[in-house]
């Protein structure tokens, strides 16, 4: 073994408690003193060679002697010769690739970079193959989301087959294939040849489609574990997350036959996906996950391989919240109370029991390997004294082959048995072991990720490896500074290179009018717009055309892959223009699709949805190239009784501006050159067979109308909403049909076509049509009246959902709500994580349904506005843990019966535009920020009773509730359910969101708004009175309807009242509004004086102690 030069120091020589010492360690943290950052190059090259000979004595050593000679993939540990880790396997190969790029340096390097390079080839290629084998799985995720069907992440070592099923292992980690995605970019970048046939193109194309919706499937994330409770349920994660957007950024355009491979075999990502991504992965951070505050798995994702945030503040606080609660003096912690390889963790149960965590609490081990990722961080953003930090820490923690003399990386350090409750009293004052855990192996074990990292390490503070030959792409650069692919594909750029604002950004309009009548009477108004002929040869396509050819994308029927999944395109990938098969395409946005939900019909709505995406274009495009949004404009819009506010808005695109937005109207012929445009490569030979139908121009023989007021409009109906259902419940199917042969009440048609469908199912016939027929031909007769209650009522009884429903669902949940949907008082159906567009519909048609027909329909727009508004104005939800839609909805009609009260208005015939407006202005009026100028002149009882409703509670309610549990031995009581103070405070922080929502499920029991307002103010009051006297506490149970009933109690002594009202009875239904309208101070002393009755009768009543208010 050559021994590196004079000038790589030594590592110094520590002691630990397994003696696994050596007199004279061969290896070194070269650079201590940060003198690396100054780029002194080794003395000769002689000094070179004998440092990088050094290196690869250790990567045969400690990394290729464990490569599998037929599977060529890694262990995890040296011992496991069964098992081989994919996680392990490519940082593994990453070690060795960045020593095959040091070597590349050097003009004879005696062969040792081309071994090196084909080892990397090898095991990714490995990893390939045992992926490959899997394509089965690869093919029904698309359909299902679930842990049965992820890729396996742990193998045979020597066959790459599947060894541990989905219930003896949590396969589900989404960052594993997202680091092989982004590593697999950088190798091939960097001249290595890994892909080799069109059938492994089709596959990686579909481990693109594997990760795309990372942003809402719930994952175990990194260490297998899921939620910190480690109970078996996964979580969506950020760190998952963020991994998921860079490999989509690295593999976008990239070709994976590289600089001389045809058009295709290059890979394409879908860029409203990886928008999703983006926003949601910001959105988590800095926290990781719902259960964690933070987790040392997020450093891999800021930081070196991804490098998934470009903002450097998000970056800062991340970071910073990583050293400041899992930094110890051994290493790091994975994350708060994680119990791997303690020596307290019963290691033959998989899951741990409830409230077992807490054991774990101040003795989780430390891992020295993450010391490791915050030197090769300090490097890449040139902080030498971090690394100087680390290299002494991490140096105190080495240990040395006893045979070779090498460096060691332990994989972790734990705290014996026997110092477990000093340092559970004390952190950080006992000495710790390296641990030895049966689950672990032997303490001498070489762990391999470590030694990869150390080895990368180690290349770049001895500047042997530069950053970019560790990261070619260059990740580390900002978006706008990285190597873009060759033109024909769009690459994603960052904001910077056009100024630091979105507002920099110029989007082209194009307007297409479907006829020349229609676009010589929007020229009277100065409208200027084109026809599908005129923009000729460009074709003007639905979204769903484009989805069709997306479809051969990735198809292989030697691996039976089905190419891309049937999933909408969204408005950025509309933006883009595209080049299929000699053609030029530009798709208009989703929002001009007939779609099959009533929201279509609504021309206000539509309009403000333009509005919406132009924003939106306006604000996440990262591109290069201009954004092109089309304006499809037809005949039956212009009927519609909205469609002046349609025209309102066309006029204020012609000033250059929309919503902050710069906006350039023209003919598309003109605007091509400074378009973004996509080039779709991968369809050889198959145009003739996909059979596009662009939109065609309408050809009238009569040129029409010349104003609106020529046009015939829309009928409007009046008739009154009676309820037909109940009416004609008890008669007879026979009797039914001929009740409709005669009928002229559209919305009573309806629903005994409801009657119908409920008993005799969907082909039961009413004269020429079945039923279901019949429903769907007053459907679209609803849709053109505009008549929105018989339209809701239809569209619920055929069972319709509303389009691209997850993503809006999902931005509600990763903003830290949950989402219901169902049925106030009755049943109801939580979200707490992200779902499938079925497992909605499902909630929505078995939760509300057969409860409340409209209420179906109802309340899957509520999902849409609510997910809308809280991606641009988070804000207007502050305070509101629980997004449920049964209570918005009784909300909207509590706020129009305090607003309209002589005027009764029906919920589920108001124009859906107007429940979006009318929702804002709730939310608004609702705000934690006081402004009385958003009162909309409603009293103060009223204000309460509508926050009681959306369960909007102060700043900083929750940690008060846990505050309150500290003290409360006996626990809390809400109704019948039981809030036990241990194992509570123990198991949980009081800024934790589990516990924020915890407790907000004891409230969902209840169901009157205005008692729901007083819980909260008794609980915050009781808060306040706890904090002035922090002597005080409750030793039995607190009953919380208690004390709204003494308060009532109290009130009604000092009115006289006590007489007239039976108190025995009381419960959240009783008369209390004498009670609610008092002045809000007065209100809270009545509530002041039950507590504190409540202190001193039953605590300290013979102390003769004062209470403080």
């Amino acid at each position: 073994m050559r021994s590196p030069s004079s000038k790589h120091k030594k590592l110094p020589m520590h002691s630990t408690d397994n003696n696994i010492t050596n007199p004279s360690p061969k290896s070194s943290l070269a650079g201590v003193e940060g003198d690396y950052v100054n780029h002194i190059k080794p003395s000769s090259r002689q000094d070179t060679i004998d440092q990088l000979d050094y290196y690869y004595g250790l990567v045969k050593r400690q990394l290729l002697r464990y490569q599998s000679p037929t599977s060529h993939l890694f262990p995890a540990k040296s011992s496991n010769t069964e098992q081989a880790s994919i996680r392990d396997s490519i940082y593994s190969s990453a070690a060795v690739w960045s020593l095959y790029q040091a070597y590349r340096r050097l003009d004879d390097d005696r062969g040792k970079s081309y071994e090196l390079g084909q080892s990397v080839v090898a095991c990714m290629r490995g990893v390939l193959a045992t992926w490959m084998r899997q394509s089965p799985k690869l093919e029904q995720w698309k359909s299902q989301h679930c842990p049965k069907l992820a890729l396996h992440t742990v193998v045979g070592l020597h066959t790459g087959e599947e060894v541990l099923d989905y219930k003896q292992y949590n396969h589900l980690q989404m960052d594993v294939v997202c680091l092989y995605l982004l590593y697999l970019v950088q190798m091939i970048t960097s001249g290595l040849e890994i892909i080799y046939s069109m059938e492994e193109v089709a596959l990686i194309q579909n481990l693109v489609y594997y990760i795309e919706r990372a942003y809402r499937t719930p994952d175990f994330g990194t260490w297998g574990r899921g939620t910190k409770y480690n109970d078996g349920n996964p979580e969506v994660s950020a760190s998952a997350i963020g991994m998921a957007k860079a490999a989509l950024e690295a593999v976008n355009g990239f070709n994976l036959f590289g600089e001389r491979g045809s058009n295709y075999s290059v890979i394409y990502a879908d860029i409203d996906a990886h928008n999703r991504n983006r926003s949601i992965f910001e959105t988590l951070l800095p926290r990781e996950s719902n259960t964690k505050n933070t987790d040392v798995s997020l450093l891999s994702t800021i930081s070196y391989p991804a490098f998934a945030t470009q903002n450097e503040e998000l970056y800062a606080v991340t970071k910073a919240r990583v050293v400041k609660y899992l930094k110890g003096e051994y290493g790091f912690k994975r994350f708060i109370m994680d119990g791997y390889g303690t020596e307290m963790e019963d290691n033959q149960r998989r899951y741990y029991q409830k409230g077992e965590t807490l054991e774990f609490e101040n003795v989780e081990n430390e891992w020295p390997i993450f010391y490791i990722l915050m030197i090769i961080d300090g490097v890449f953003k040139d902080i030498p004294d971090q690394v100087s930090e680390y290299q002494e820490l991490l140096s105190n923690r080495m240990v040395y082959d006893q045979l070779s003399g090498d460096p060691l990386v332990p994989i972790m350090y734990a705290v014996p048995t026997d110092a477990m409750k000093k340092e559970k009293i004390k952190p950080k004052t006992q000495k710790r072991k390296i641990t030895s855990s049966n689950l672990l192996g032997m303490p001498n074990d070489v762990f391999l990720w470590g030694q990869a990292m150390f080895i990368i390490s180690e290349l770049l503070t001895n500047n042997l490896l530069h950053m970019y030959e560790l990261d070619p792409i260059k990740r580390y650069l900002p978006c706008y500074a990285r190597p873009k692919p060759v033109g024909r594909y769009s690459s994603f750029l960052g904001m910077a290179s056009r100024g630091t604002a979105a507002s920099d950004l110029v989007i082209q309009v194009v307007m297409i009018a479907e006829s020349t009548r229609l676009q010589c009477m929007l020229a009277n108004y100065g409208i200027q717009t084109q026809t599908p002929t005129e923009v000729e040869p460009v074709q003007i396509w639905p979204p769903s055309e484009l989805v069709r050819v997306f479809q051969s994308m990735g198809k292989s029927s030697k691996l039976q892959l089905n190419g891309r999944p049937n999933r909408p395109i969204g408005s950025l990938g509309t933006s883009k223009l595209y080049r299929v098969c000699g053609k030029t395409v530009l798709c208009y946005p989703i929002i001009f699709s007939a779609s099959e939900f009533y929201l279509s019909h609504d021309m206000a709505l539509l309009t403000e949805d333009m509005r919406d995406e132009l924003k939106f274009i306006g604000k996440y495009w990262r591109l290069v190239g201009r954004p092109t949004f089309c304006i499809l404009i037809s005949e039956q819009d212009m009927r519609d009784p909205q469609f002046s506010e349609m025209l309102k808005f066309l006029a204020e695109l012609r000033h250059g501006h929309c919503e902050g937005v710069k906006v350039r109207l023209g003919r598309l012929q003109n605007l091509l050159s400074s378009s973004c445009i996509e080039h779709l490569d991968f369809l050889p030979g198959q145009d003739s067979s996909l059979e596009i139908q662009p939109i065609q121009e309408l050809k009238h023989l009569y040129a029409g109308y010349q104003s609106l007021t020529d046009i015939p409009k829309i009928l409007e109906i009046h008739e009154d909403l009676a309820d037909f259902a109940t009416q004609y419940q008890h008669t007879s199917s026979r009797d039914i049909v001929e009740i409709l042969r005669s009928l002229q009440h559209v919305y009573g048609a309806i629903q005994l076509c409801g009657i119908l469908l409920h008993r005799e199912g969907p082909d039961f016939q009413v004269g020429e049509l079945s039923v279901k027929e019949k429903l769907e031909h007053m459907n679209r007769e609803a849709g053109h009246l505009r008549y929105w209650a018989a339209l809701r009522y239809s569209s619920s009884l055929l069972k319709q959902l509303v389009d691209s429903i997850s993503p809006y669902a999902t931005q509600i949940i990763v903003n830290g709500k949950t989402l219901t949907v169902g049925t106030v008082g009755v049943v109801f159906e939580e979200f707490d994580k992200p779902c499938a567009p079925q497992e909605i519909h499902k909630a929505l048609y078995t939760k509300v349904q057969p409860y409340n027909i409209i209420g179906a329909v109802l309340q899957q727009e509520l999902i849409l506005y609510c997910g809308k508004i809280i991606a641009s104005k988070p804000e207007m939800f502050d305070g509101i843990l629980c997004l449920r839609m049964s209570r918005i909805i009784q909300a909207i009609e509590m706020y129009l019966g305090f607003t309209n009260p002589k005027e009764p208005s029906h919920i589920e015939n108001i124009a859906p535009s107007k429940i979006r407006e009318i929702l804002v202005s709730v939310l608004e009026v609702t705000g934690l920020n006081d402004d009385p100028k958003k009162t909309r002149n409603l009293s103060s009882h009223q204000i309460n009773s509508l926050n009681g409703c959306l369960l909007r509670v102060p700043y900083n309610f929750f940690p008060s509730v846990f505050h309150i549990l500290e003290r409360c031995p006996g626990g809390l009581t809400f109704l019948n359910r039981h809030l036990p103070q241990e194992p509570t405070i123990e198991m949980m922080d009081p800024n934790e969101l589990s516990f924020f929502h915890m407790v907000e499920g004891f409230f969902a029991q209840y169901s009157v708004p205005d008692y729901l307002f007083l819980m909260v103010r008794v609980l915050t009051i009781l808060s306040t009175v706890l904090k002035r006297n922090p002597e005080l506490t409750f030793s039995k149970e607190l009953k919380m309807d208690d004390l709204i009933k003494d308060s009532f109690k109290i009130f009604l002594k000092d009115h006289k009242l006590l007489q007239e009202v039976d108190l025995s009875q009381f419960s959240e239904h009783m008369d209390l509004d004498r009670f609610l309208t008092l002045d809000q101070a007065v209100l809270d002393s009545y509530i002041a004086r039950a507590i504190v009755n409540l202190l001193l009768v039953g605590e300290i009543g013979q102390m003769g102690m004062e209470c403080k208010l």
